[in-house]
This record gives structure tokens, C-alpha cells and sequence, in this order.
């Protein structure tokens, strides 16, 4: 399968690499797509089976950045991808688009709390909000897919990677979450793109995780002299660590389950990725790159967005 992918950050240069290994052919796009010919272009030009959009805007440092950036975070999270669409549907690719499971906030009205795809949004901040723009209005089109995912968890690392955001973090918020472990997520975007799915997907583990589970495992694996205060959610705007209260929430995937897709259970995966990630810690320290993959984060452990 030939596949161009727009993006070219942490998780688009991540799937590149781990589908080329599997032997699909895949082009990262160094085109930023600022209008509908911009990917059509590069479509025309590369004739893709399929389509990959792991562009978008998450802020830096966190998503904090978004709330006075408001037309800087639509163009990358809400016309970004409609161009890419409209594209796709002129040259009939199949477009799969990486949405947020941050559109979600706190528990959901079904009797076991959980989210589901078909249940509409709540999103309160900038970044929630251009997120689920983009989901309404490619939701409605033939031949895109949207593979929702919740705090990307890996055991490569990157500032993007929740166990590197928490572990640089001096103060953390125990919620519990759904979350996305790459690995995972890298062979179900595959198979969504094989099989052509339409419509959303939330791409997360099954079951959900504490904060505190989480750095548990790291103190286990990694740092057993690590340590963190812990804090309610709360204190993160009262303390004046985020400009706005995070999303916290989990997500049930029955559409992957309707397509027989499977993911692990989060806390198996999780515990098989922190093993993973001290061995990479322990590469990485040899090679003497240990900063590398220092957070540019500088608040707390309430930055749990995608």
C-alpha cells in the first residue's frame, strides 16, 4: 500500500517509519497544505492509495498556547483537514484523519460513564473545539475515516510521549484516563486504511489508567527515585498551572470491535511499553543523549491532550 502522509511531527514520522518496516511504500509530505490545491498537488503528483493527516496543532507548550492562538489552532485543526478532504474526494483517495479524544469532558450520560462515537462532544477550549470541528464536518463525507486518540503513550522518547510529560512534571493531577499506546495505534491506522473504514473510531486501549498507576510502573522500571506531588484538578487552574481545566474521560471503542479490531488492555500495555521505555532510557543514557527527550512542558501533569 502506497501512503502519503501530511505531517511530519512525532506520531507522523512515527507511523512512516513503522509501516515501512512492514514493507508499505510512505511519503511524508514536506508541503504545509494552507489551501485545497496544496494537497491535490501533492496527490496528483504521488497518486497514494491512501491518505494520512497527522498534521495538526497542539501547542506549544501545551494547549494553553491555543486559547491566543485561536486562528492559528483552526487553520491546522479545522481548514487543514477539509482541504485535505475536499482533496481526497476530488482524486477519490481514502482519507484517514487523526482526531482527539479531548473533545470529551468528564463522564458520559450512559450508565458505565463511558464515551461513545456516536455521542456528540462537549469540548470546551480552543483545541477541543477545532478538533471537533473538523470531526463534524469530515464525519459526513464518504471514504474518510477519523481514529480518535487519547494521550499518546510510547515507549520511544519524545516530548510527545506521556510517560516523558508526567515523569518532567513536579506537580500531577491523579485522574483516571483513556489513553492511546502507539504501538497499538500504529497497526489499527493500518488496518483502518486496508479496510477502508468510514466514520469515527476511538483508537484507544481498552479500560483506562491513573496518573499515579502510570508512574508507579516508572518508578518500577525507570527511576525508582522519582517523585512528584501529587495534586487535585482542581488546584491546576487555582494554582494558575493551566488557563483552563483539562479533559479527563474515557472512551469505549465499539466501531473497532464492530470491524473485529482489538487493541490490549491499557494497563497490559502500558506495563509492556514503561519495560520498553527503560530500555530505551538505558540506550539513550549509554549513547550519552540522556536530555534528549526533556518535556518543553513546564507545568503539570494536567496536560493529558493529544
Amino acid at each position: 500500500m502506497k501512503i502519503l502522509i501530511f505531517g511530519k511531527g512525532y506520531i507522523g514520522q512515527r507511523c512512516a517509519d513503522a509501516w515501512q518496516e512492514k514493507g508499505h511504500e510512505t511519503i511524508v509530505s514536506p508541503v504545509r497544505v494552507t489551501v485545497v490545491h496544496d494537497a491535490l498537488n501533492e496527490i496528483k503528483q504521488h497518486k497514494p492509495d491512501v491518505v494520512f493527516n497527522a498534521a495538526g496543532v497542539t501547542g506549544k507548550p501545551n494547549v494553553d498556547w491555543c486559547e491566543d492562538h485561536q486562528i492559528e489552532t483552526i487553520e491546522g485543526n479545522t481548514n487543514l483537514p477539509i482541504y485535505l478532504a475536499a482533496a481526497c474526494q476530488q482524486t477519490g483517495v481514502y482519507l484517514l484523519h487523526i482526531g482527539s479524544g479531548c473533545v470529551f469532558y468528564d463522564e458520559s450520560p450512559h450508565p458505565d460513564k463511558k464515551w461513545r462515537e456516536s455521542d456528540h462532544a462537549n469540548p470546551r477550549v480552543v483545541y477541543s473545539r477545532s478538533k471537533y470541528a473538523a470531526d463534524l464536518v469530515l464525519s459526513t463525507l464518504p471514504n474518510v475515516g477519523i481514529g480518535r486518540i487519547r494521550m499518546p503513550i510510547d515507549w520511544m522518547p519524545s516530548s510527545r510521549n506521556l510517560i516523558v510529560k508526567l515523569a518532567n512534571y513536579p506537580s500531577i493531577i491523579d485522574v483516571e484516563n483513556s489513553g492511546t499506546v502507539i504501538e497499538d495505534m500504529i497497526e489499527v491506522f493500518l488496518q483502518l486504511m486496508e479496510k477502508r473504514a468510514e466514520g469515527i473510531f476511538h483508537v484507544t486501549n481498552p479500560g483506562s489508567i491513573k496518573h499515579r498507576e502510570t508512574m508507579e510502573m516508572y518508578k518500577e522500571y525507570v527511576d525508582p527515585e522519582w517523585s512528584c506531588e501529587w495534586i487535585d484538578n482542581e488546584e491546576l487552574v487555582k494554582r494558575g498551572l493551566a488557563k483552563k481545566g483539562r479533559s479527563n474521560n474515557e472512551l469505549t471503542s465499539d466501531r473497532l470491535t464492530e470491524l473485529g479490531i482489538t487493541m490490549r488492555p491499557i494497563k497490559e500495555a502500558m506495563r509492556d511499553t514503561m519495560q520498553k521505555y527503560a530500555q530505551a532510557k538505558k540506550i539513550q543514557v549509554r549513547d550519552g543523549d540522556e536530555n534528549r527527550d526533556q518535556c518543553c512542558d513546564g507545568g503539570c501533569g494536567g496536560c493529558t491532550c493529544s
